[in-house]
């Protein structure tokens, strides 16, 4: 072989090593990342495997606890103080002695047979009548119960393999534990929170009854104290743990008028943000044209919905609001509605004038123009609808974008 084949092939085993090293390596990382995931999971087990013995040994202490305690009633109540006198008396023998049957005759023949033992028998006296028989088990009292630590042992070794060979067969242990753990903090938490809660029925009964009869007496002549009011209450509310779980637990505490109040206050609130969102609204020129109108749109949209929504419910409002003297006026067309329907001209205004610029400026085709145009009087006609007119300065504007529109021979 020359000298460059020879370089090719050490060449070509040499790759072929580094594509063996690369593999092994990752097989390497591989099984590195597995022993880890296994070192992981026994010290999970371990720690499972811990806990369960002390839950364990806890429940087997409590119950030789109970056992030893019944245990020392039981021996109290069966076995006597002092040991019973197994002895008898002498009328008591005598009296076993006499119970005791006579043997029957023996028969002639052997009566003749034994003449010799007649004589010995007629010539000695008779013996004693044999020992009464042992007192039966019973006159000897109950055994003594006694513990027997090789029970204990052995439950204690059974009970510690069968966890083992739970947790083998249940890998989720761990999880279950977990989720038990989370279980009774919850309760315990929740235990606490009613604790809470039934400390400020006791503690804050006479702060309750006081905002009882504020509530229930109150009465206002404008809708702006009522927020001044309701401002009040929910600051002196928010000193209790938990405002409907403390409040029902008194009888007297006027809900409805409460939550009227509250309902009042924040949709005039609301309704008169907008207002003031309506009423200061500034196109910005620098932005485009599209996204200036699209904005203007939103902004009338959520105008309208607000108006809507207070007009649909409004006889049914006003009249709950005067059962509990709270203003209503506000709802009407002459109140606060009336003032955003008027606002809606701002609107109206910055609309008609961003078209009329854009018009102005004849950098778009003329079906541009006329879609442009389109949008604005459409515009025109909805505010002029939702607020039953124009006034004098929208007026103008109205007229400078029809005048436009009629230089561009453009059709309305």
């Amino acid at each position: 072989m020359t000298k460059a084949e020879t370089e090719s092939q050490m060449k070509k085993n040499l790759e072929a090593q580094m594509a063996r090293n690369e593999i092994l390596e990752k097989e390497n990382q591989e099984l590195r990342q597995e022993v880890n995931r296994l070192k992981t999971q026994i010290a999970s087990l371990k720690a499972h495997n811990i806990e369960r013995k002390s839950i364990l040994w806890k429940k087997i202490q409590n119950y030789v606890d109970g056992n030893n305690n019944s245990d020392l009633i039981l021996d109290n109540e069966i076995l006597p103080t002092k040991q019973p006198d197994l002895s008898e008396s002498a009328p008591k023998k005598e009296l076993r002695a006499l119970k005791v049957p006579v043997p029957p005759p023996k028969p002639a023949s052997a009566t003749l047979a034994s003449g010799k033992d007649e004589k010995v028998m007629n010539g000695s006296p008779l013996t004693a009548p044999p020992p009464p028989p042992a007192p039966p088990k019973s006159f000897l009292g109950p055994k003594a119960v006694r513990r027997v630590p090789e029970v204990i042992e052995l439950y204690r070794s059974l009970t510690r393999k069968d966890a083992n060979m739970e947790n083998r067969g249940n890998p989720n242990g761990a999880m279950a534990v977990a989720f038990t753990r989370n279980m009774i903090e919850e309760i315990e938490n929740r235990s606490t929170f009613l604790s809470a809660i039934k400390s400020d029925v006791e503690k804050q009964g006479e702060f309750v009854n006081f905002l009882i009869k504020e509530v229930g007496s109150a009465s206002f002549g404008d809708i702006s104290e009522v927020e001044i009011f309701v401002k009040w209450l929910d600051g002196k509310l928010s000193s209790l743990v938990d405002e409907r779980s403390v409040l029902k637990h008194f009888p007297n505490w006027p809900e409805k008028k409460a939550d009227a109040l509250r309902e009042a206050a924040c949709s005039y609130r609301d309704l008169k943000n907008l207002e003031s969102e309506v009423s200061s609204f500034e196109d910005n020129p620098r932005e485009a044209v599209g996204h200036a109108l699209k904005r203007m749109q939103a902004l009338q949209d959520r105008l309208e919905r607000s108006v809507s929504s207070t007009e649909r419910t409004r006889e049914s409002t006003c009249k709950r609001y005067r059962n509990f003297h709270i203003p209503w006026e506000w709802t009407l067309d002459t109140g606060l509605i009336g003032q955003m329907k008027l606002s809606s001209m701002r609107v109206a205004k910055e609309y008609m004038k961003r078209v009329t610029k854009e018009l102005a400026c004849n950098e778009a085709s003329q079906e541009d123009h006329n879609n442009l145009l389109l949008q604005g009087v459409k515009f025109a006609f909805r505010v002029h609808q939702f607020a039953g007119g124009f006034d004098a300065e929208t007026t103008q504007v109205f007229r400078e974008l029809n005048k436009i529109a009629t230089a561009n021979n453009t059709k309305l």
